[in-house]
């Protein structure tokens, strides 16, 4: 790999701070309108300006929606992702400021999506100016900054889309997702599952005259929480999702220890009736299901097919995967299986490496933050994994491109209210971007 002079790295880190004010201002400029999934364009169009009057050399908007800018024009084409959309803002009553007008102090950018996750976009943005200030850029390597949508509604689908429908492939993916300031290698991956139990109807006043789908959902239900909470001994009858940790069970199970365990729960209910005094034919229930190392759509799904209760009511029952097809902004839809596979980047691989050695030679061998971040950060491992999903999920899960992820802001943050990030993650951030390309193109 190649490696930067100190005299260079130090002038990477001065112009991230130069940079600070004007990261600020780009960041709360795109917060002030709210971009909700399929709703996106006005921050867009924010990014599209930014990118403009700093010199991309070019900006595209794809037909989904997705603004991808270019800068350079090497060989070795390396990407930046940033999903620009947000969730909503839940109870207003919760928020101690005005989520969209936000708020800024010395240290720290208030407002919804700053930290999860338009902050990473602002800093891959001024990443790529810092390069071309510096003169980084060469034959060697072009950059890319997605700004992409539709993520908080289906992770993935916007990458789906720009390396199937737009033909790109980069070599290897930054996700710009908050990260505490570490540098995260992997996620569990989740998919959403449905099971639909048919009954039938009759008077409540003789329940025993029809077939209550409620009381069989009752009965599938205790077998799905078993399966969440039960160990994998031999005696037990429905084995624990623990059971991918054994290496009895699972051949991936060491990076299946570092992600941690899947889980299953109960996300939503539904049933039909023909009133609330009759006997209920229909029961459906929505499973959010998370993944390790391992695990499969396939492996799953027959999981809960083989459960002992799914078994007893037979035909009576189907096991299903949700779809996505919501139009994205633009109006088009581009339908998708809700499976968003566990993906894990190898310690040693050459993007882990080049991403830890522009890091280490900027800030050192931990994790640095503001001074209110700084000591629950430095108790954490330097490289480390999401809790959540990301896009993550399509660039490596389903397409091979590998990624690593490193951006400003706290997982914590993510969907909670009073949202906030802090600036000099931005500086720190932008600071990495721009020397990583070096330290991994030789």
């Amino acid at each position: 790999m190649a490696t930067l002079s100190a005299a260079e790295f130090a002038k990477i880190k001065e112009k991230a701070n130069e940079y600070r004010k004007d990261m600020t201002a780009f960041l709360r400029a795109i917060v002030r309108n709210p971009g909700e999934s399929s709703d996106e364009q006005k921050h867009v169009m924010t990014i599209q300006a930014e990118m403009e009057k700093l010199g991309f050399d070019e900006i595209r908007i794809d037909a989904m929606g997705n603004i991808i800018g270019f800068m350079g024009n090497g060989k070795t084409l390396i990407g930046f992702d940033g999903h620009i959309d947000t969730v909503g803002i839940g109870n207003r009553d919760n928020w101690k400021f005005d989520p969209y007008e936000g708020y800024e102090t010395e240290s720290e950018i208030g407002g919804r999506g700053v930290s999860d996750q338009l902050g990473g976009v602002v800093a891959a943005v001024y990443g790529a100016k810092i390069m071309k200030d510096l003169g980084l850029l060469n034959d060697k390597y072009r950059v890319m900054v997605v700004g992409s949508v539709q993520e908080e509604d289906c992770d993935g689908l916007c990458w789906e889309y720009i390396c199937k429908e737009d033909k790109i492939r980069p070599e290897f993916v930054v996700s710009t997702e908050p990260t505490d300031g570490g540098i995260y290698r992997g996620q569990r991956g989740r998919m959403e599952i449905r099971i639909d139990v048919k009954g039938v109807s009759c008077h409540g006043s003789a329940p025993e005259r029809g077939d209550n789908a409620i009381y069989k959902m009752a009965d599938i239900l205790q077998d799905v929480r078993a399966l969440n909470s039960n160990d994998d001994t031999d005696s037990t009858r429905i084995r624990g999702l623990v059971k991918m940790l054994n290496p009895q069970y699972n051949l991936e199970y060491q990076e299946a220890r570092f992600l941690g365990r899947g889980t299953v729960t109960c996300s939503e209910i539904f049933f039909t009736s023909p009133s609330r005094c009759a006997v209920a034919d229909s029961c459906a229930v929505s499973l959010d299901r998370r993944m390790t190392a391992g695990e499969t759509w396939e492996s799953c799904l027959e999981e809960i097919r083989s459960l002992p209760a799914v078994q007893k009511y037979g035909d009576d029952v189907k096991v299903s995967m949700y779809r996505y097809d919501r139009p994205s902004w633009k109006k088009l839809s581009y339908p998708i299986e809700c499976y968003f596979p566990t993906w894990v980047i190898p310690e040693d691989h050459p993007v882990t490496k080049a991403m830890q050695e522009a890091y280490s030679n900027l800030y050192g061998n931990s994790r640095v933050g503001s001074a209110e971040t700084l000591e629950e950060r430095k108790t954490r491992p330097l490289t480390d994994k999401w809790t959540f999903s990301t896009n993550g999920v399509s660039i490596m899960g389903r397409n091979g491109i590998p990624c690593i992820g490193f951006g400003p802001g706290a997982e914590a943050q993510a969907h909670a209210p009073n949202e906030r990030t802090w600036k000099d993650d931005l500086c720190v951030c932008a600071a990495v971007y721009a020397a990583l390309p070096s330290c991994y193109v030789e």
